[in-house]
């Protein structure tokens, strides 16, 4: 072999093992995000479909079922009591709801569960100190007793069953906090493995059941399948080509004139010095006018170009000025005048919302629905840009105009999820919080639709998060039912409610504001007026976020109630 073509043969080897690690790189990278992603997405699908199944229930109903079934466990009832309970009107629709949700969701089994904390604390100790069993097996061991099942073969209610003791740990953790897990917890069924998300219900500060959400494992798997392959496969596809690319250029530019000149130099030693003609175009005639026609098409090519980037310049300049005059719609369509009510001395009303883009999905909005009654909103559209800022218009809108006819905050919000779910093509939703003061009394009536904990403070207080009940998001699925609560405010009691992108908001670390920094923006100095309150929030997060850059809406609401 030719030591010319032994040189091209390392180039191309080298470049080819280049190639295969950039790939392989890029695909690990690649599928170990998206299977981080995929895996918090379902994750928080399964809890959000618990949280709405939980929302099926009315006032004291869900308490109900959970003593009945304790009642049962611990022999106060018969089980004919039971049966006599399925068999109402009232059981039946709710399990009719569960599996409607179950297959507009695409999960495999909803499950309601009293849950015997005692037990399953005796089980975890037998387990530390050695004598329980930790290969999955439950037998002698039922912590819960069902209420309702959605399962292909359900449980009924009274039934008996267990927890995995493999998950004994978080299952434990998650009973005394009263908090959901983090972690996945992987159950078999005839559907194979399934992660399941297990939401505590908690009655009088103590665990009380579980509603239980099973999500097919074999669609993430699927997901994470299809992923690799069409990665591979477009990487394989692009490499081959950039492969010939490189081949066909690699030849023309260096084998071919390393072919020529070797000959020439062999024919030199042979013909005793004579000059070649060839050698002689290499250096004077072809080179050169390859290089003058290769540098001829350069500057039409660059003129070409020069020609389109003034049209895209211009272009771009004309899309820019609309979207000011956008910018400045949406702007004016936000109550931006301060005090907002100078003739009401019975509350204090502050809000911003500064868009990550242009325009932005989130919006706030407050306005008198009588002389008595005082509504406020707070609400975040899901995406950016145009897209978002219409559907934000037609959110507002449609909410104030509920509200202005004097319904409650759920029937307001009932009516408008309905109506954005007409027509709702782009499959966009909007998580909402809303509220109604009644100003002579100071209470105060709210609704939490899928949006961010409202956060409370009491006069000469801190603030604390509100964990209120939560309902689903608003435009994905009509029919849907919130849960309303009351707070009862008094003289100097102030609201702070928020948009996602306060605590979410990233600086170059990629470390997020998170909750805490925002509790202790807010208590720095608790007894601030709304707008030097909000001002001091927004500080502490541009401070935070430094040079970043900002990735999405912050919209925040503050309101002080002075007593009548």
């Amino acid at each position: 072999m030719k030591k010319h073509s032994v040189l091209v043969l390392k180039i191309l080897t080298g470049f080819t093992v280049l190639a295969v690690l950039i790939c392989a790189a890029c695909t690990g990278v690649g599928y170990i995000q998206y299977r981080d992603y995929i895996q918090k997405q379902y994750n928080d699908i399964a809890y959000q479909i618990a949280e709405t199944f939980r929302g099926f229930f009315e006032e004291g109903e869900l308490e109900g079922y959970i003593h009945m079934a304790a009642r049962y466990k611990a022999g106060e009832i018969p089980r004919e009591a039971l049966e006599q309970e399925m068999g109402t009107q009232r059981y039946q629709a709710l399990r009719a709801q569960m599996d409607r949700l179950r297959e507009h969701m695409g999960a495999n089994d909803i499950y309601f569960a009293q849950l015997d904390v005692e037990e399953l604390y005796g089980y975890y100790q037998k387990q530390l100190e050695g004598a329980g069993d930790t290969e999955g097996g439950t037998e002698g061991w039922n912590p819960m007793t069902y209420i309702m099942d959605s399962y292909v073969e359900p449980y009924r209610f009274g039934d008996m069953g267990g927890l995995n003791p493999l998950y004994i740990k978080e299952a434990v953790a998650l009973a005394k906090s009263g908090q959901r897990s983090d972690s996945y917890f992987i159950s078999k069924s005839v559907y194979g493995y399934n992660p399941s998300a297990i939401l505590p219900i908690v009655l009088d500060g103590a665990t009380a059941a579980v509603i239980g959400v099973e999500i097919p494992m074999a669609t993430l798997q699927k997901a994470l399948g299809d992923y690799v392959s069409h990665s591979v496969l477009s990487m394989l596809i692009v490499t081959v080509l950039c492969l010939a690319v490189y081949v066909h250029i690699l030849y023309r530019t260096i084998i071919a004139p390393i072919n020529l000149i070797a000959a020439e130099a062999s024919s030199f030693v042979k013909e005793e010095n004579q000059v070649s003609t060839e050698l002689e175009k290499i250096r004077t005639g072809d080179e050169i006018q390859t290089l003058s026609e290769t540098l001829l098409k350069m500057e039409l090519d660059i003129n070409h170009y020069i020609d389109n980037l003034t049209k895209v310049t211009a272009e771009k300049e004309r899309i820019s000025a609309e979207l000011n005059v956008a910018t400045q719609i949406q702007a004016d369509m936000l109550p931006r005048i301060f005090p907002a009510f100078p003739g009401r001395q019975e509350f204090d009303i502050f809000a911003t919302m500064n868009p990550a883009k242009e325009v932005g999905g989130d919006f706030y909005d407050f306005f008198l629905t009588d002389a008595d009654h005082l509504a406020f909103v707070v609400a975040d559209v899901s995406g950016k840009g145009i897209p978002a800022a219409l559907f934000m218009v037609i959110s507002k809108t449609l909410i104030k105009n509920q509200a202005q006819m004097g319904d409650s905050p759920a029937r307001i919000l009932q009516a408008v999820n309905d109506q954005l779910c007409e027509n709702n093509e782009a499959e966009m939703f909007v998580t909402v919080w809303l509220g109604i003061l009644e100003i002579s009394t100071g209470k105060l009536t709210a609704v939490n639709a899928g949006h961010e904990y409202p956060i409370m403070k009491k006069d000469g207080g801190v603030f604390e998060m509100l964990d209120d009940p939560h309902g689903f998001v608003m435009g994905v699925m009509p029919g849907m039912r919130y849960q309303e609560y009351e707070i009862q405010m008094h003289r100097g009691d102030s609201i702070y409610v928020y948009s996602d992108g306060a605590p979410d908001a990233v600086n170059l670390q990629e470390e997020q504001f998170e909750r805490e920094r925002l509790l202790a923006s807010l208590n720095r100095i608790p007894g601030a007026a709304p707008i030097e309150l909000l001002g001091q929030v927004k500080g502490d997060i541009d401070a935070f976020v430094g040079e970043a850059a900002q990735f999405d809406d912050i919209t925040m609401l503050c309101m002080r109630y002075c007593g009548n």
